[in-house]
């Protein structure tokens, strides 16, 4: 169970996490992060602790299920608060296939999003530090397009 000061319950706060943080998608979630952010709703300057909180749509399953996935999460997440910046806000949403992933699959997915968004691989990169894809650079001499040929 999270601890009371470290839940995300306020609809203002999941907005922000959501629109102004970064985010890490993994196939079986994506985990948005607001590094750093003062709490307007606390008083005096100190800094707040990291907050957490949970998404998981009807798309997961059904109320059990559902239900199975927070507290997965929730467990999983306040073992790993320690890596997150003070005050942080976070929101995990959990996507259709956590309803039926295990508990090892999900830590596995939570760990390389939050890798992510705190600097570790960059987007593209595999853990051995080689570029995916074809291998061929980005054209210079233009500087929207990709090995793919045409801008997006």
């Amino acid at each position: 169970m999270l601890p009371t000061e470290n839940r995300l319950r306020r609809r203002e706060d999941f907005a922000t996490a959501v629109r102004r943080g970064r985010r890490a998608g993994r196939p079986l979630l994506v985990v948005h992060c607001r590094s750093g952010s003062t709490d307007p709703h606390a008083s005096g300057e100190c800094v707040p602790p990291t907050r957490a909180g949970f998404v998981v749509s009807k798309a997961v399953g059904i109320a059990v299920v559902r239900n199975k996935v927070k507290r997965r999460l929730r467990h999983l997440l306040r073992d790993r608060l320690d890596r997150l910046p003070a005050g942080s806000l976070v929101v995990v949403r959990a996507l259709p296939g956590a309803g039926t992933a295990d508990h090892d699959e999900l830590a596995r997915d939570l760990d390389a999003a939050l890798e992510r968004l705190l600097g570790g691989a960059p987007r593209g990169s595999n853990p051995t530090g080689d570029a995916t894809g074809s291998g061929r650079a980005a054209d210079p001499r233009n500087p929207g397009r990709g090995p793919g040929g045409s801008a997006q």
